[in-house]
């Protein structure tokens, strides 16, 4: 498999085997995950904030993502009350936003 941000999905894994462990980090990988999962255990890695983020969006390249969001969209960045910290992605379309929550992952084989 050739990764589009190899960097960026080994950050991931790498948050999600320190989050989850190696078993059920293998497992969200293959079977999916929502973006929230990716989001929240990013966010609760030894990582820098901005790079936790960073990952998450280079890394969405190498993902299947579901429902199928079609050629165009766009990723809102959710920040928290009176910070510039990202707390949440959105994905927007031309059929409306879609909540973190709502987007599965699963990486591409």
């Amino acid at each position: 498999m050739s990764l589009k941000n190899p960097d960026a999905i080994a950050a991931i894994v790498s948050a999600l085997r320190h989050v989850h462990g190696d078993d059920v980090a293998r497992m969200m990988l293959v079977e999916g995950m929502s973006l929230a999962h990716l989001i929240e255990a990013m966010f609760s890695a030894p990582l820098a904030h901005r790079e936790a983020v960073r990952a998450i969006t280079d890394g969405l390249d190498d993902f299947v993502i579901t429902p199928d969001l079609g050629l165009i969209w766009h990723l809102k960045y959710v920040y928290g009350h009176h910070s510039l910290h990202v707390v949440d992605l959105e994905i927007a379309t031309p059929d409306g936003t879609l909540a973190s929550k709502d987007v599965w992952l699963r990486l591409a084989s």
